[in-house]
Parts: structure tokens; C-alpha cells; sequence
């Protein structure tokens, strides 16, 4: 018998090692993982532009764009790097407005032009506070040489879109027009002539308006359309006798009896003439 015949015999088994691509495997984990991911973004990214204005989606692109500014314009920041250095993680674009943040220094308007809205409203400011100047100085005038006659009682102003509105109108046994007609009362020249002396100080252009009382439908020939315009016309002529130069009137119109100042159509408060000094064109 041979020796060895009662050795077991060796047996080697090999195994298959998986490439992860079974039903175990974790790959497919990751790339589902990216897709949420980038699904959840997409959402989010939707969500925010319908949610937030113009001018917060510029922020939040330049807050995920940073960038070093060296400019004020790009930056926003006061002097050279916003008080920081050049490389600090924090200085980043804040707003990307720069020079035409919403209140602007003059270091940062120095930089660069304003933005459109904003210079709109810096213009609107300084057109309001020339406007409120003139009207102050015209009661003050008025005040100061017509306190005897009191004829500023025939003067109301206000502020407008359209620029300062400063409107003569007849009083109880006062009127600006002898009887229905478009010649002017000592008193409407003398009012003409102090607002002439105002707005001369200034540039603005200025136009008249001219407004009636109503007359009874059963005329024949009702004056109301004629008369507004033609007493707006005699208003412009005072004022161009004087110091005012005659380019600057821009306009002059009548409404008739359209635009009651009252609600009683045929009173006399009605009979007004507007002289209004325009804002400046942008």
C-alpha cells in the first residue's frame, strides 16, 4: 500500500470578489445623494427668484462671486478697501452698488456716477428744497411789504409733482379781473408783479393755468373756455413786462370751468389763476 494514500487531499477554493455593482454595493448611494442634492438647489433657486428683488439677487450673486475689490465702485466700502486691507476674507462685494448705495457718502459718490434711481431722488431732493425756498421767501415778502393790503390773502401754494403751484383767486368783493372779463385789477398786478420778483431768482421754467366758475347752461355763448385761457394770457403778459425773461414760460392754458377748487361750481373761489414754477427736467 502506498504511503500516502491516507493523506486527505489539499483543496483550494477561490473566491469572487464583487465590484460593488450587486444589490450591496454603495455607488449608487453617492450618485443619489448628488442628485438631491443639486434637485434641492435647483428648487431653492427658484424659490428665491420669485421671492427677492433686483437688488437682492445682486447681493447674493456677489456674495457667492467674492471678489477683492480695489475700487469703491465695486466694493461699496469707505476709502481705498473700506477700512480694510487688501487681503482680509471679509472684504468682499457687499451690494455691487458702490457709488450708488441707497445713501451714498461723498467719498463713495466721488468714485463714480450714481445709480438711475438714485439720482432721481437726489434730484426730486434738491428740486424740493429750491421749490420750499422760493415759497418760503414769496410769504416772507408778502408778509414783510403787503401787510396793510393783506393781499396774500388771495394766495394759497403748494408742492406738487408737477413743481410749486402758486395759485391767485378771487375773494368776496376782491376780484383778480375787472367784472367777466381778462383785464387785470390793480390787485392781481401787484400779486404778479411780487411772484415775478420771486421766481426771477431762480431758472425754472413756469407755466400758467387758467380756471373759470361756471356760467348758467342756457347761454348762448358760453364764455368759460375763451375767458380761463385769456386771463392766463394777461397773467403772462404782466409777467414778462417785468423782470422775468419770456423764454422761461413754458405753457400757458385754460381749463375752463373744469377743475372746480370748490364744490359749488359757480362760486368765485373758482376764478384763479395757477402761475407754477416746473421742476427741473431730468
Amino acid at each position: 500500500m502506498d504511503a500516502h494514500s491516507n493523506v486527505a487531499p489539499v483543496i483550494i477554493k477561490r473566491k469572487k470578489k464583487g465590484g460593488g455593482d450587486g444589490h450591496h454595493g454603495g455607488a449608487w448611494k453617492v450618485a443619489y445623494a448628488d442628485f438631491v442634492t443639486a434637485m434641492m438647489a435647483f428648487f431653492m433657486l427658484m424659490w428665491l427668484l420669485n421671492a427677492t428683488t433686483e437688488k437682492q439677487r445682486k447681493g447674493i450673486a456677489d456674495y457667492f462671486s467674492p471678489t477683492i475689490p480695489v475700487n469703491r465702485v465695486s466694493g461699496g466700502g469707505e476709502g481705498a478697501f473700506g477700512g480694510e486691507s487688501v487681503f482680509s476674507e471679509d472684504q468682499i462685494a457687499q451690494t455691487g452698488t458702490g457709488a450708488s448705495s441707497v445713501h451714498p457718502t461723498e467719498e463713495r459718490q466721488a468714485s463714480g456716477a450714481l445709480g438711475p434711481d438714485q439720482a432721481r431722488k437726489d434730484q426730486r431732493r434738491k428740486d424740493d428744497n429750491a421749490l420750499r425756498s422760493v415759497e418760503e421767501t414769496l410769504r416772507a415778502l408778502g408778509g414783510e411789504t403787503m401787510s396793510d393790503d393783506n393781499i396774500m390773502r388771495h394766495v394759497v401754494t403748494r408742492l406738487t409733482d408737477e413743481g410749486l403751484i402758486v395759485e391767485l383767486f378771487d375773494l368776496p368783493g376782491q376780484p383778480l379781473f375787472e367784472g367777466e372779463t381778462s383785464t387785470p385789477t390793480t390787485l392781481t398786478r401787484d400779486l404778479v408783479a411780487m411772484i415775478s420778483d420771486v421766481f426771477s431768482v431762480v431758472e425754472n421754467r413756469i407755466a400758467l393755468r387758467g380756471h373759470v366758475r361756471s356760467y348758467p347752461v342756457v347761454l348762448k355763448h358760453n364764455p368759460v373756455w375763451p375767458l380761463s385761457v385769456a386771463r392766463a394770457q394777461a397773467v403772462r403778459g404782466l409777467m414778462e413786462g417785468g423782470r422775468l425773461q419770456a423764454e422761461r414760460i413754458e405753457r400757458v392754458t385754460g381749463t375752463a370751468d373744469r377743475q372746480p377748487a370748490v364744490r359749488d361750481r359757480a362760486a368765485d373761489r373758482n376764478n384763479r389763476v395757477e402761475l407754477i414754477l416746473l421742476r427741473d427736467k431730468p
